[in-house]
């Protein structure tokens, strides 16, 4: 996995630090849920069962460059 500067200062937030690496690769590879955004970034959402949640992993226009990850706390598991 490849990553952004902004992933790598986000995700040492304390509110981030429990994301695991192998949740994002999970949800890149094989996600509930997928919309690409206006800009082109590729927005992916996986139950975490763990968690009871969503994570939700934004890649760049690439599709294989995380730029942000985070549990979606206001996703319900619908697309948007």
């Amino acid at each position: 996995m490849k990553f952004t500067q902004y992933f790598l200062y986000t995700i040492k937030r304390p509110d981030r630090a429990k994301i695991k690496m192998e949740w994002i690769e999970r949800t890149i590879k094989n996600p509930d849920y997928t919309e690409v955004q206006s800009d082109k970034r590729i927005r992916k959402w996986k139950k975490i069962k763990e968690e009871g949640k969503f994570l939700r992993v934004i890649l760049l226009p690439d599709g294989e460059t995380v730029h942000n990850a985070f549990l979606d706390r206001s996703f319900k598991g619908e697309a948007r």
